[in-house]
């Protein structure tokens, strides 16, 4: 009977407690290998996932035109713009009620201005014609020659025998009468002036002799009338 586990000649004595593989060759410890998990593969016809988008503060959404839904204001929103609106219309109407203020006032200011303005013409024309001028007459003989007042005085010619007719005073050959307004001085010709009455004026001599009183209310008259 042989013994199997007897080595023939020339082969090696097998250690004790260390199997030996075939061919002689020494058995190798067992080592435990990690699980190995498959990667799955996309198909010849199955595109990949899309890439998923960023989120996060400050990205931008794109938006298709047809597509994109515009976003529905919030109610904090919807109360700004209602107050904005409203204080808006009540600064417009503010400003409307402040522009009529000024144009009333502006159109009493101008409606009182011609009130006032009729009532100054009014009271000067009543004061220029209550307030006659000031007119000085000087005697003057046939030649506009400036003489005495008392030429052309009426007690002075009728005491002398003259008498007066038609703005004239006759006393023997010589005629006088009255110039009203003229300038120059005794023995000279009358500058300026006229021979007729200056109606509504106060007319005095230089002398101060009254020939006539203007005014409202009274009667004009002279001691003599010229032409």
């Amino acid at each position: 009977m042989t013994d199997n586990n007897v080595p023939g000649p020339g082969q090696p004595t097998p250690q004790p407690g260390r199997p030996s593989g075939p061919h002689g060759q020494p058995q190798q410890p067992y080592q435990q290998l990690p699980p190995q998990v498959p990667v799955p593969q996309p198909g010849p016809h199955q595109p990949g996932p899309p890439p998923a988008p960023a989120k996060g503060k400050g990205s931008v959404r794109q938006q298709q035109a047809g597509l994109t839904q515009p976003r529905q204001p919030t109610v904090a929103e919807q109360r700004a713009r209602a107050a904005a609106l409203k204080a808006q219309q009540e600064r417009f109407a503010a400003e409307s009620a402040a522009f009529e203020k000024r144009r009333k006032t502006r159109k009493r200011l101008l409606i009182g201005g011609g009130v006032t303005v009729g009532v100054v013409a009014l009271v000067a024309i009543w004061y220029a014609a209550a307030s006659p001028k000031n007119v000085t007459a000087q005697c003057t003989d046939q030649n506009n020659v400036i003489v005495d007042d008392d030429y052309c005085d009426d007690t002075y010619y009728r005491s002398h025998g003259g008498y007066s007719s038609g703005g004239f005073i006759y006393i023997g050959s010589n005629s006088y009468r009255y110039n009203y307004g003229g300038s120059g001085a005794v023995g000279q010709k009358v500058s300026g002036g006229s021979y007729t009455v200056p109606k509504g004026a106060n007319v005095t001599t230089k002398s101060g002799t009254s020939i006539q009183r203007g005014g409202f209310g009274i009667s004009s008259g002279s001691k003599s009338s010229g032409g």
